[in-house]
């Protein structure tokens, strides 16, 4: 295995072609629902379901395994977000419980629905950009980086 040294990635990614986007570009394209290559192609074709190839770029992102691993996340952020504010409203306020599910649960469906598509996109381009489950086949391969101090 070849490793490769801090000033050396750099190096790299100072040479790096227009096509092939840094780490932090790709991720924020996949999260705007864009392909992590070129960040002008649709990442969706329906709500979850990821297109075959960018229609901008030709890029495959047939690849993809995101799974169950974005409703996870999306679950964890809109847990912490509604019981938060659950609790925090029934301590201070002491709703009756009508009014707490008239609102907490409208709420977290909306919420959920509204994170699922930039989170799934999100982790398609953290995919592409580690090159997993066959993204890197056509591009180069990433260089190992060990610290050097």
């Amino acid at each position: 295995m070849t490793w490769t040294s801090s000033a050396q990635l750099a190096q790299q990614e100072a040479h790096m072609t227009p096509s092939e986007p840094t780490m932090a570009v790709a991720l924020g394209r996949g999260a705007r629902c864009k392909c992590p290559a070129c960040g002008e192609g649709a990442l969706f074709r329906k709500y979850l379901k990821v297109v075959d190839t960018c229609g901008a770029c030709g890029e495959a992102l047939h690849h993809h395994r995101a799974d169950d691993m974005p409703a996870y996340i999306v679950m964890s952020i809109v847990g912490h977000i509604v019981v938060g504010l659950v609790l925090w409203v029934e301590f201070r306020y002491a709703w009756p419980v009508w009014l707490h599910l008239s609102v907490w649960l409208p709420l977290t469906l909306a919420l959920t629905l509204a994170l699922l598509q930039p989170v799934k996109g999100f982790i398609v381009a953290l995919q592409w950009a580690l090159r997993m489950h066959g993204f890197g086949t056509s591009r180069a391969p990433l260089a190992a980086t060990v610290s050097t101090n």
